[in-house]
């Protein structure tokens, strides 16, 4: 019974192990499709390469777009110290741009998945018979 207990006990902290590994990809994944959008409405991108910009960058909310204010300039800010270890940064229209990005990105994943729930529909698997 205690050898039982023992590898249910191993079985699920391995399990646990195993779905932080894929948290941590699909952030990565998800971070890496937000900063292509950047790139594409026209963020530049700036690598934390010395002292001062990596301190910075620690101190910003992580993968998260905020604004900051520079004067009389607003910019839109996206810090990344996992994926990239840098930061984007854009203007108002980059900004407006990258929101038209990402509808459009939307929209396109719907049309993808109604296409392929059709494909899925017009497949007559009756008529195949059993695949077992």
């Amino acid at each position: 019974m205690t050898k039982m207990i023992g590898w249910v006990v191993l079985c699920l902290a391995l399990a646990g192990i195993a779905s932080l590994g894929g948290c941590a990809a699909i952030q990565r994944s998800e971070a890496q499709r937000t900063e292509d959008l950047l790139a594409a409405a026209g963020f530049r991108q700036f690598p934390a390469n010395n002292s001062v910009r990596i301190n910075a960058l620690k101190t910003m909310k992580p993968r998260t777009i905020t604004t900051v204010s520079n004067g009389a300039k607003t910019y839109w800010v996206y810090p990344d110290p996992t994926n990239c270890n840098c930061l984007y940064a854009g203007t108002e229209s980059n900004y407006q741009e990258y929101k038209r990005l990402v509808v459009q990105k939307q929209i396109a994943d719907e049309n993808l998945a109604a296409a392929e729930a059709a494909q899925d529909a017009a497949m007559e698997y009756d008529m195949w018979g059993p695949w077992w």
